[in-house]
């Protein structure tokens, strides 16, 4: 099989993961209060990924790598799963999706500055627009549709967590393989993680009740949306580059939507997806840029 036929597998089957994230959130939310979801994904994740560190004779990551780890984890263990836990409980997946679909875009612009890439005044044109349609949803839309100004705050917050989370991250994936990464971002934070985990689900063991559902979906955020996910995302950008793999993850807000409708009966506007698709197209802009302007260096 070709190497970009395989990486691009690789890269859709991480979004295919990563787009189940917020509904399996939303279904696991009445059985577990968000601290729990948040600490018991890393958790699980963590002492899995020991196991898999173990056996595959990983070295202990050297010094000077730590810090970046532990600021790549705070972005994707801690940030992303805790803001966007807590704003599920004033809003929908659907609506969360429509937010969160700046992530790709929010990397992009981080990336540039973080990497020192030069791009050309469209690649500001469109993130800008991108930008702006989401901000204008939000205000117009997020009553009407059953969310608040401080889901939507927290949304962006977590966009903002998890695009620092991808482009540290992809900077270690270039010292290390990509599942390492994420490995000793989980088993780094278990000592924060596991012990609040703990705490968190004594206190909530009477206020919450937990089912069959709700019990599965918070296993797939913590293998799945915690852990394999990454293995198949970090897979597929090593194969294709950061800069081309990225551009796959455009469809994850489309499939959230889908997700969203089919697994929660989420009612799906026709507003909603035109701004999800305003966003999609700017998105696709930027990384298309992005890729002109690393080709040209080349």
């Amino acid at each position: 099989m070709p190497k970009n036929i395989r990486g691009i597998g690789f890269a859709f089957l991480g979004v295919l993961i990563f787009s189940f994230t917020l509904p399996m959130v939303k279904l696991a939310l009445p059985g577990f209060s968000p601290w729990t979801l948040t600490f018991g994904r890393a958790t699980l994740a963590g002492l899995l990924a020991l196991v898999f560190l173990k056996f595959s004779g990983a070295k202990f990551p050297e010094r000077k790598l730590i810090g970046p780890l532990l600021f790549t984890a705070g972005g994707i263990v801690i940030g992303w799963p805790i803001l966007t836990t807590l704003a599920l409980q004033e809003t929908t997946s659907a609506h969360a999706a429509v937010i969160t679909a700046g992530l790709p875009l929010a990397t992009a612009v981080l990336a540039v500055f973080r990497l020192h890439e030069r791009v050309p005044r469209i690649f500001w044109v469109a993130a800008l627009i991108g930008t702006f349609t989401l901000v204008i949803y939000a205000w117009l839309n997020g009553g009407q549709e059953g969310s608040s100004l401080k889901a939507d705050l927290f949304l962006v917050g977590a966009v903002i967590a998890a695009a620092i989370g991808y482009a540290e991250g992809a900077i270690l994936s270039k010292v290390m393989p990509g599942w390492q990464v994420v490995s000793w971002c989980v088993v780094l934070t278990l000592p924060l993680t596991l012990p609040y985990f703990a705490i968190s689900l004594w206190l909530g063991r009477e206020q919450h009740t937990v089912t069959v559902v709700s019990f599965l979906a918070f296993l797939f955020t913590a293998f799945g949306s915690m852990y394999f996910g990454f293995f198949a995302w970090y897979r597929g950008l090593s194969e294709l580059g950061v800069a081309r793999g990225s551009q796959i993850q455009l469809v994850q807000s489309l499939l959230t939507l889908l997700w969203s409708a089919l697994l929660l009966s989420e009612l799906v506007t026709g507003k909603t997806l035109i701004a999800a698709s305003v966003v999609v197209v700017c998105v696709a802009i930027t990384q298309k840029v992005r890729v002109a302007s690393l080709q040209g260096k080349s």
